[in-house]
């Protein structure tokens, strides 16, 4: 046998192509199907520990959930009943004057790093903005006991929001300086081809255009904050009442959830 008796080969007719195409249709159709399956088998399984863990919360705190949880402090040890008003008080405290120290930190560090020209000082602005970033909060905590707490004597609500404050600026810098990077150049040259001064352009033009995003990194500090212990236990200890002393130990929602998980007591629980 020659190799030129393999030279012809017969076509497919029309209703073969057609029969071999339905085929390929029916394989991707099955691969779909079974990749679709796996992929969504495997979605589950990654959050099925935290739809377990929400799922025995609800269960087992929504039979103590009341309008009393918000408006009243806690009860003695002991004593059915109580709430956490404190607590909320409290972290509402710290959170504003942390935000009242980071927000404006933040928002200035991110436009000079968006706008200032490249040298030494904002290499060196960037540099600790990124060290910062990486710090764990608990070493925060104890840079605010040893800064505050120990020249003051005592446990505060500022140290508490300071060391928080420390926290949330390197969010609040980063986010911001990418938002304003964004901004297009023509708006820029139009505010100086008007006169403008630079300081004016980045704060009426540049930070006015961008401040959308400014603020989507602001709330994602507020969040990243809001619910930090670690700080909080060497800087405003806690407190089990109800006070809005700002030189004082003071009730924070996350301390109060810690002692009250590592309590033997089953009302705390």
């Amino acid at each position: 046998m020659r190799l030129d008796d393999y030279s012809y080969i017969e076509p497919l007719s029309t209703r073969d192509e057609r029969e071999y195409g339905m085929i390929r249709l029916r394989i991707h159709k099955i691969t779909d199907v079974m990749a679709t399956i796996m992929i969504s088998a495997l979605s589950l399984l990654t959050v099925l520990p935290l739809i377990l863990i929400v799922g025995y919360i609800v269960f087992k705190g929504f039979r103590h959930f009341s309008i009393d949880l918000f408006t009243k402090n806690p009860a003695p040890v002991g004593e059915s009943g109580g709430g956490v008003l404190n607590g909320i008080v409290g972290s509402a405290i710290i959170l504003g004057i942390a935000s009242l120290i980071g927000i404006p930190s933040g928002v200035m560090g991110g436009v000079y790093l968006a706008e200032a020209k490249e040298g030494k000082m904002k290499h060196l602005v960037r540099l600790c903005v990124e060290i910062l970033q990486g710090i764990p909060s608990i070493v925060i905590g104890i840079i605010g006991y040893a800064l505050i707490v120990l020249p003051m004597r005592r446990f505060s609500a500022i140290a508490g929001g300071a060391s928080l404050a420390i926290i949330m600026l390197p969010i609040i810098v980063i986010s911001t300086e990418e938002v304003l990077r964004l901004v297009p150049l023509e708006l820029k040259e139009g505010g100086v081809a008007l006169g403008m001064r630079g300081w004016r352009v980045s704060l009426f033009i540049v930070l006015r255009t961008g401040i959308g995003g400014v603020i989507s990194g602001i709330l994602l500090s507020v969040s990243r904050i809001a619910g930090e212990t670690a700080p909080l236990l060497f800087t405003a200890l806690g407190s089990q009442f109800f006070t809005i002393k700002l030189d004082q130990p003071i009730a924070a929602l996350p301390l109060q959830i810690y002692s009250y998980s590592i309590s033997p007591y089953p009302q705390w629980h």
